[in-house]
């Protein structure tokens, strides 16, 4: 199998995977309790949130780990809004979120507050002015994403904070997609709360963390148990937070030199079908965008045909996000963008990874573009 689908998850890499091992069998020890081996897994959990810290630019005890994204993005953005609530009721997010912000929002929405979604240009960059211009005196909240899990397309966050510092507002960012993809600074982003995920950057699923700024006022959203400084309740999942911190780890320390080598692929990837296969559009901004993700729609037929054609041939991508799997509605990110839903459904998305190589490349724009003549030479809208 040619793995094309690594914005919907990584495979765990085998120096995470062997870090982590003894933590299921030998180390299994309950880091909440009294014993010896119980306190060795105490230190190290707190060891492992000082590394995440240092990479992000954070102190330790701005960092709380979780279950992954989701959870991180729910909590930021719910335990904000429902702790300021005395303040206002107003949020501010976007079109393009991922599905575990706008579903939050959405939640909030049906329950007393007033929600504002920032329109995006066609490369999927939120408009500026028109957010300063969605601002108001009980807006407590903006949630923007660092970069798009769809299009791969980067937003200005440093931008966006300075607008939300000046007028007082608490700035979320759900950064799953470009933690270890891209340079991670929380001070000079200037964002207040950060999401992220460690199945996305070739560590395990079902653990995340959150970066919480000293002196942000908040509500947990799990209740129970002490853990995380009573910020999130739950036995600690050791082997997952051992798996974060070394697959975080792995990714910054050679995170430029993947970035070269996987931009060149996609690039290839991306000359191959122009040439190859006509009406084809690129959809994300050109340039500025995550080093591995190649989202193209193909005229008149449908992208879920694509791809179950490639998967017959041993070539994995997706249409999308995949935690709207199955959705037969066009994407919400691209109908955001201004895609017309009769292109957007022809849309596929390469998403490139560590282990992929020119010979995977040179697979796919060998199959591709008969799979492309094929399904438009059935198609309806063709004729």
């Amino acid at each position: 199998m040619i793995y094309l689908d690594h914005n919907a998850t990584t495979p765990v890499d085998p120096q995470v995977l062997k870090e982590m091992l003894p933590y299921f069998s030998e180390r299994y020890h309950n880091p909440s309790s009294v014993c010896s081996k119980s306190q060795e897994n105490r230190e190290l959990i707190e060891t492992i949130r000082h590394s995440i810290a240092s990479i992000l630019g954070a102190h330790e005890d701005e960092i709380f780990f979780t279950s992954g994204g989701t959870e991180s993005d729910n909590l930021a953005i719910k335990g904000v809004a429902l702790r300021n609530r005395d303040k206002g009721n107003h949020i501010i997010t976007s079109g393009i979120e991922h599905p575990a912000v706008l579903e939050a929002v959405k939640y909030l929405g049906e329950n007393g507050f007033r929600v504002d979604y920032v329109p995006v240009d066609r490369y999927g960059i939120v408009d500026l002015e028109a957010l300063e211009m969605n601002i108001r005196k009980d807006t407590v909240l903006i949630s923007i994403m660092h970069a798009n899990n769809e299009v791969g397309t980067i937003q200005p966050l440093e931008e966006i904070s300075k607008t939300a510092r000046r007028e007082g507002i608490i700035f979320h960012t759900d950064a799953v997609q470009s933690v270890g993809k891209l340079p991670i600074n929380v001070d000079r982003l200037g964002v207040d709360l950060l999401s992220l995920s460690g199945h996305k950057l070739y560590g395990p699923k079902g653990i995340g963390a959150i970066y919480i700024r000293r002196g942000i006022e908040f509500y947990p959203i799990i209740h129970g148990g002490h853990q995380e400084r009573s910020v999130r309740a739950g036995t600690e999942n050791v082997p997952g937070i051992v798996g974060l911190g070394k697959a975080l780890e792995l990714a910054v320390k050679n995170i430029e030199e993947h970035n070269t080598i996987i931009k060149s692929l996609r690039d290839m990837l991306w000359d191959g079908i122009k040439k190859s296969i006509p009406d084809v559009v690129l959809n994300g901004h050109p340039e500025n965008r995550l080093a591995g993700t190649l989202n193209v729609s193909f005229r008149n037929i449908e992208g879920e045909a694509i791809l179950l054609a490639l998967d017959m041939a041993g070539i994995a991508a997706s249409s999308g996000s995949a935690c709207s799997s199955g959705s037969s509605v066009p994407s919400h990110v691209l109908s955001a963008m201004g895609l017309p839903p009769e292109v957007g459904r022809g849309t596929v998305r390469f998403s490139l990874g560590h282990q992929n190589t020119r010979e995977d490349i040179e697979k796919v724009l060998q199959v591709l573009p008969g799979i492309v003549q094929r399904l438009r030479a059935m198609s309806p809208l063709s004729q």
